[in-house]
């Protein structure tokens, strides 16, 4: 498997986000079949080769303030497990192997993380590969992720991807999320921030499209689709991640 980082993107999606739109605007998938991102501030369909509206803050999904979405993990696996329990949600979620699950340390951060390939994690989406993460000082599940791409799934496509992206934007869309955190459509570097949303305790969702920028007519930056990727994350402004000390360099 490969190994898969997911703390420091996540912090850094997080700080650029929150701080608005980056200069990449008028960013727009690429794609053939798929339809393009809606635009966030109208919520119309948007075509190809329509900007992006970066950094507009959604609209409020209907029905929305009647919820209170809570992120305290991924299915059975939730923050603060120690990783016999998140192992036994994975057997429990997944139906997993002892086998199947892979152990890769973080030399950086000093984390530990467990990686599943799952078939079919969203319907008909292809095959992606979950990353559990546990915290430095912790040792507890501090952050989940799912990630999609060629390398997960060899038959994955740009237009998957952007299909997959779209459904799940779509179902976060409707969670209830606190309307004052929620942003889509972000372009950030290397990508789009497709979702990005919290909960009353400040325990954030975020969807990525990655890819590569192209510059086509009217200055339109578009990009093809590379990898998607899913961060449910107990604390992305301060993650229990190894730092060094103030004062000692």
């Amino acid at each position: 498997m490969r190994k898969i980082y997911l703390i420091p993107a996540v912090v850094g999606l997080f700080t650029s986000v929150a701080a608005g739109p980056l200069a990449a605007q008028g960013a727009v998938p690429k794609q053939k079949a798929a339809p393009a991102p809606r635009a966030a501030a109208a919520g119309a369909p948007a075509t190809a080769g329509t900007p992006v509206a970066a950094g507009a803050p959604s609209a409020e999904a209907p029905g929305a303030e009647d919820k209170s979405k809570a992120i305290d993990g991924f299915r059975s696996a939730k923050f603060g497990m120690n990783e016999a329990d998140v192992r036994a949600a994975m057997t429990k979620d997944f139906n997993a192997k002892p086998d199947a699950i892979k152990a890769q340390d973080n030399a950086a951060e000093l984390t530990h993380s467990i990686l599943l390939s799952v078939p079919d994690l969203l319907p008909n989406g292809g095959s992606a590969e979950l990353s559990y993460v546990f915290g430095y000082k912790s040792k507890s599940l501090i952050q989940i992720g799912a990630v999609w791409s060629k390398g997960t799934d060899a038959a994955m496509t740009p237009e998957k991807l952007f299909s997959n992206a779209n459904i799940l934007r779509a179902h976060f869309m409707g969670e209830g999320f606190k309307p004052d955190s929620i942003a889509v459509n972000m372009p950030v570097a290397g990508g789009i921030v497709m979702f990005r949303g919290s909960d009353a305790k400040d325990r954030s969702v975020i969807l990525l499209l990655q890819g590569t920028f192209e510059n086509k007519e009217n200055n339109q930056r578009v990009l093809t689709p590379t990898s998607l990727l899913l961060f449910y994350v107990a604390d992305a402004k301060s993650p229990d991640i190894f730092k060094l000390p103030p004062g000692q360099f």
